[in-house]
C-alpha cells in the first residue's frame, strides 16, 4: 500500500501543483466462499486484502470535482451543483459517481465545496478482487471526511453499491463495498446479505503452517456483462417459480419438486445458490474450529458448483484449480464474479514453490499465460491514512 500511497501523493502534486491535505485508502477483497449469493439475500465470507486503492485529496473553492486517475489519461472535471449521474461514463462513473451520491447528503442550503482527487491502486482490475469497490470506498471515505458529513462506514458502503447499480449499471449486491469498508485485519467478514448483519471470523490458518494463495489467470471480465445479468435473472425467475422471496429461502427439496417447471438451466443455477449458501455456513463453522481440511474440501466443492451448475468458470480458472489440487492444496476454487480473474487455494506454506512450478508447467504447456501467484493476508477496511 505504501507504494500506491506514494504514487497517489506524487500524482496529486504533479497535477494540482500542491500537496494533498488528506490521504485515504480502501482494500480490494478475496471472497473465500459464497459466490453470487449476495444478490440472492444469502451468505458470503470475503476478506479484505493488503492491496489497496489510495486517494490523495483536498478541498477546492470553485465547487468542482476534479479527478485524475493513474493509467486513465486526462483528468475529468464536473460542476458538483449541476452534476448529473447520467453524464458519467468510464472510470469517472466510479469516482465522480460517489461524489454525486454524497452530494445528496449535504446539509440543505450548504455550499457545494469542490474536491481535488488523485487515485492510484494496487488492486488488479477485472481479476475478481473488487477493484471497483476499492475505488468507490476510498473516494467515499475521502469526500465524507473532506465535507465533514459524518456518515458511518455502513452508510458509505451502501452509497458505493448505489453507484454500482445506478451510475455504473452493474446490478451487483453489496458484499464488495461492505467488506472493503468494514473488515478487520486477520479476519474474514461473515455477512448476511439480507439483514446486513456481520461477524468477524478469525483466519488462523497461518498458525497451522498454511497459506491462502491467489492465482491470477490474467483473463479479464466485466461485471456489467450480459452473462452476469442473465444469471441474476435466472435466480429471480427460479425464486418466483418456487414461491420464495429469494433463493436464500429455498431448499434442495423444493428445487427438486419444481425441477420440471424451472427448466434445466434455471434449476442448475438455483441449485448452485442453495448449495453455496450451505457451504458458506459450513465454512464459518470449520474456521471457528480451525478445521482447515473441511475448509479446503468446501472450496473444491464450491468450484465444481460454479463450473458445472452456475457455468461461470473458464478453462484457465479450471486449470489453476486443478494445478493447485495436484500440488497438494487442501482445496481450491475460482473467486469473484467469474468468466476469468483469480482462483484461490489453501495450501501448506512449504508447498508454495511446488505450486508455482505446477502452474508454470500446466499453463506453459498449453501456451497460456502463467498465473501470477501471491499469498493473501486478511487486511483492515477503508481508513484515513493522513488526516486533514
Amino acid at each position: 500500500m505504501s507504494d500506491a500511497r506514494e504514487r497517489a501523493e506524487s500524482l496529486f502534486a504533479r497535477h494540482f501543483q500542491a500537496d494533498p491535505t488528506g490521504v485515504f485508502s480502501a482494500p480490494g477483497r478475496v471472497n473465500l466462499i459464497g459466490e453470487h449469493t449476495d444478490y440472492n439475500d444469502g451468505f458470503v465470507l470475503p476478506l479484505a486484502i493488503s492491496q489497496r486503492t489510495v486517494v490523495a485529496a483536498s478541498i477546492r473553492d470553485d465547487g468542482a470535482v476534479v479527478a485524475v486517475s493513474e493509467g486513465h489519461g486526462d483528468a475529468v472535471t464536473y460542476d458538483i451543483a449541476s452534476l448529473d449521474s447520467a453524464d458519467l461514463t468510464g472510470w469517472a462513473a466510479y469516482v465522480v459517481g460517489v461524489v454525486w451520491a454524497l452530494a445528496q447528503h449535504r446539509r440543505e442550503g450548504s455550499t457545494a465545496l469542490g474536491v481535488s482527487l488523485a487515485i492510484c491502486s494496487d488492486v488488479p482490475t477485472g481479476a475478481g478482487l473488487s477493484s471497483s469497490a476499492a475505488v468507490e470506498c476510498a473516494v467515499a471515505v475521502a469526500v465524507n471526511d473532506l465535507w465533514g458529513l459524518g456518515l458511518e462506514p455502513r452508510a458509505l458502503a451502501g452509497l458505493g453499491q448505489q453507484v454500482e447499480n445506478e451510475v455504473v449499471g452493474a446490478h451487483t449486491g453489496g458484499m464488495d463495498q461492505m467488506v472493503s469498508m468494514l473488515s478487520l485485519a486477520d479476519h474474514a467478514l461473515f455477512l448476511d446479505c439480507r439483514t446486513d448483519d456481520i461477524e468477524h471470523i478469525p483466519c488462523s490458518w497461518s498458525a497451522a503452517g498454511l497459506a491462502l494463495v491467489v492465482m491470477d489467470t490474467g483473463v479479464r471480465h466485466a461485471n456489467a456483462s450480459s452473462a452476469y445479468g442473465d444469471r441474476r435473472k435466472s435466480c429471480e425467475e427460479a425464486a418466483a417459480v418456487v414461491g420464495v422471496p429469494a433463493l436464500r429461502d429455498a431448499s434442495l427439496t423444493q428445487l427438486r419438486d419444481y425441477q420440471g417447471a424451472l427448466g434445466e438451466e434455471n434449476y442448475a443455477r438455483a441449485r448452485h445458490i442453495v448449495t453455496e449458501n450451505a457451504r458458506v455456513l459450513d465454512t464459518v463453522d470449520a474456521l471457528r474450529a480451525s478445521d482447515f481440511e473441511t475448509v479446503g474440501a468446501l472450496f473444491s466443492q464450491s468450484h465444481l458448483s460454479m463450473r458445472d451448475d452456475y457455468d461461470i468458470s473458464c478453462p484457465e480458472l479450471d486449470l489453476a484449480v486443478e494445478s493447485a489440487q495436484g500440488a497438494g492444496a487442501l482445496g481450491a476454487r475460482m473467486t469473484g464474479g467469474g468468466f476469468g480473474g483469480c482462483a484461490i487455494a489453501l495450501i501448506s506454506a512449504e508447498l508454495l514453490s511446488h505450486l508455482e512450478g505446477e502452474l508454470h508447467h500446466h499453463f506453459s504447456s498449453r501456451g497460456w499465460q502463467v498465473p501470477r501467484v501471491g499469498v493473501v493476508r486478511a487486511s483492515a477496511g477503508a481508513r484515513v491514512e493522513q488526516a486533514l
